[in-house]
């Protein structure tokens, strides 16, 4: 089971969805009538958001919400997700920004999903670990749909970890690379140095510095194991991380190349699955 998004996060995507009440059921004079809506799988997907969805409901004035899967689950299509029964108001206040958040978040959890099935075939102990490139302002609905699906955040930010691009790189002239490392490892004893290297030479060079993680970044599969070959008599061979363009169709590559973390941003560009709703009045 993974995090759950707090509530205050919740109540601020029903104020925004709907900030003075749904003027449509309000000027239908329907919202005191009492009804039932239930969700269910529109396609097969990995479930990601089911707990919160349910608490939108609760949020909004249902009185009996019974959810029936859990993030996580793999549904077949036209499985049932959860019912709620309560006013239409309440009913309509929730219905669409808990399908839209299931349905997002269950399109991304379902490739990242798929892309670590696909690693773990070839490696059954690679871990897949899924960028921060996601829309800024849903880190938190991201990091649900990725942990979901099993795999790991590879940064939650610039202020969490240490990661040293070329970018950075431009600034340090002709500075032999041990010396930086030596000063980044001085200056934040606890954490991994990690360092992106964009051709096998840099990245063999980059492995004996004393770093990490080296991340081979749009390497190819071949390429990226001329690298772990060279690493192969290395006394403290760094972890070897494959990054840039990794999907479903080449997990399997980069693992039987050599990887031991596979990153990727491809589950962000997971369009999102169906999540069908229907209603229907009690009494």
């Amino acid at each position: 089971m993974t995090f759950r998004i707090t509530t205050a996060r919740l109540e601020a995507m029903l104020r925004e969805d709907a900030p003075y009440g749904d003027l449509t059921t309000l000027a239908l004079g329907i919202g005191d009538a009492r009804g039932q809506a239930v969700l269910r799988a529109g396609a097969t997907m990995v479930l990601c958001c089911a707990e919160e969805a349910e608490a939108m409901f609760r949020l909004a004035g249902c009185t009996d919400v019974h959810r029936v899967a859990a993030s996580g689950a793999l549904l077949e299509e036209g499985g049932t997700i959860l019912t709620a029964i309560g006013p239409a108001t309440a009913l309509h206040l929730a219905a669409k920004a808990a399908q839209t958040l299931m349905e997002i978040s269950s399109g991304v959890a379902t490739r990242a999903s798929r892309i670590r099935a696909n690693a773990r075939t070839a490696r059954p102990d690679i871990v897949v670990a899924c960028t921060r490139k996601h829309l800024p302002g849903a880190k938190d609905v991201m990091l649900k749909a990725i942990t979901t699906a099993g795999c790991v955040p590879h940064r939650l930010g610039l202020s969490d970890s240490l990661l040293v691009f070329a970018q950075h790189r431009a600034f340090l002239g002709r500075e032999p690379a041990h010396r930086w490392v030596s000063r980044l490892r001085a200056s934040q004893p606890g954490r991994k140095v990690v360092v992106e290297a964009e051709s096998v030479d840099e990245a063999v060079l980059l492995s004996h510095a004393g770093v990490d993680i080296v991340q081979c970044d749009k390497l190819s599969p071949e390429q990226f194991a001329e690298v772990a070959r060279a690493m192969a008599d290395h006394p403290s061979r760094p972890l070897l991380a494959a990054t840039g363009g990794v999907d479903e169709a080449n997990a399997g590559a980069y693992a039987l190349a050599g990887a031991d973390i596979l990153v990727t941003s491809a589950p962000y560009a997971a369009p999102p699955l169906d999540v069908r709703v229907s209603m229907e009045r009690l009494g």
